[in-house]
């Protein structure tokens, strides 16, 4: 009997072991997670694709946000320099923000709360926390909502798109 609980515990421990050994099982799949570069795409007339370093390229162009410990760029500056389309009369009315994260998460943003209220300008797209870049339990890229009132909903671990979507008329 407790040559059998021990090789039960043996052969768990090495299971385990290998499980979370880099490279392999459940580390694999968490370092598959990690982003080094974020697209902007859809009703946008220029599409980005921009790793950590052009980030703070244009962060440093545009101006660096800090904030809530995170530093990066405003998503509104991202989008302004993607352009988006206003080939409509109403077409930024109809307008709304897809951030998704490489493990299927997405939070929304219409255009209206990125533009015209406070939330927008503490919607940051970031590349730092307290100072150094942001670890792989975040992405090196991430999406924070600052002003939220409910914390959490609208952050983006693992940033790599943003898509920029119309509602139809």
């Amino acid at each position: 009997m407790r040559f059998a609980l021990a090789l039960n515990t043996m052969i768990a421990g090495t299971a385990l072991a290998a499980a979370l050994a880099p490279g392999t099982g459940l580390a694999q799949e968490r370092k598959s997670l990690v982003t080094t570069q974020v697209e902007v795409s859809g009703e946008v007339r220029r599409k980005l694709s921009l790793s950590v370093e052009d980030l703070r390229g244009l962060a440093q162009r545009r101006g660096q946000m800090a904030a809530g410990g995170y530093a990066g760029i405003r998503l509104t500056d991202l989008l302004e320099e993607a352009d988006i389309r206003q080939d409509d009369r109403h077409a930024l009315r109809r307008t709304y923000v897809v951030a998704s994260a490489s493990d299927g998460y997405q939070a929304v943003f219409s255009w209206g709360e990125l533009f015209n209220s406070p939330i927008g300008r503490s919607v940051l797209v970031a590349f730092e926390r307290d100072g150094t870049a942001l670890r792989e339990g975040e992405g090196r890229i991430a999406l924070v909502s600052l002003a939220d009132e409910r914390l959490g909903p609208r952050h983006v671990k693992w940033l790599s798109r943003i898509d920029v979507r119309r509602v139809p008329e």
